[in-house]
């Protein structure tokens, strides 16, 4: 019915116009617009948010060669693997799944995530495989000399200007009694859940900066509702 009558008010408009020169009194745009922005919402609902009609771009049958492809890592410069390590592994809980040092470059990678690493094979090579089977891993990269050089200033966490990176994100149990731990180990707080208008979410950063959101399977439905 809304794409008749758009079509109806297409036609009528051409009918009373004929040429592009005259001009087209106010009101008649102003329903033209309303008519659009009506078809737009009823678009929107008939379908969900995350279809390709309301997505341009988007691909949902994805090219048969990225068959078997996962989100395997993502990477942070850190100052000091000491401070670092002592973070993530006791006050987020992540296990160390690999380490490689690489001498001639004079860097460290190392590999944090949430895998069970009783299951890692015991060679050093078949456990560095295995690691990058993982999916959602931090890589954090060590450039020697840095945790001990006075004029080391540490690096960009995007969201200082100019913004680029944003976050990575936490899955928790419960947002408060995580922040509330977060609280009593030093750690500092970007926003806490109570703050703003996002009640039950938080940010905290690593030892270099970085932002980490926390968020809970409990709330975080409620806390987006109106934008779901």
């Amino acid at each position: 019915m809304v794409a008749s009558s758009l079509a109806s008010f297409s036609v009528f408009r051409f009918a009373l116009w004929p040429s592009m020169s005259r001009p087209i009194p106010s009101y008649f745009v102003a329903a033209r617009s309303k008519a659009f922005s009506r078809f737009r919402v009823f678009s929107m609902a008939s379908e969900s948010k995350e279809s390709p009609s309301n997505n341009p771009g988007l691909h949902t049958a994805p090219d048969e060669a990225t068959k078997g492809y996962i989100m395997q890592q993502t990477m942070f410069r850190i100052k000091d693997p000491k401070v670092s390590l002592d973070f993530y592994s006791r006050v987020l809980g992540m296990s160390l799944l690999k380490r490689l040092d690489f001498p001639d470059m004079k860097f460290s990678l190392y590999f944090l995530g949430y895998e069970d690493i009783s299951s890692a094979p015991s060679n050093a090579v078949d456990r560095t495989v295995w690691t990058f089977g993982q999916k959602a891993t931090i890589e954090l990269t060590h450039n020697w000399g840095t945790e001990s050089d006075p004029e080391f200033k540490g690096y960009h966490n995007g969201n200082a200007e100019p913004r680029g990176f944003g976050h990575i994100g936490i899955t928790v149990d419960d947002t408060y009694k995580a922040c509330e731990r977060f609280e009593q180990l030093g750690v500092e707080f970007v926003k806490k859940p109570a703050d703003g208008k996002m009640k039950g979410i938080a940010f905290i950063k690593d030892p270099d900066g970085y932002w980490i959101e926390i968020f809970d399977l409990k709330t975080i439905g409620e806390v987006t509702e109106a934008a779901a």
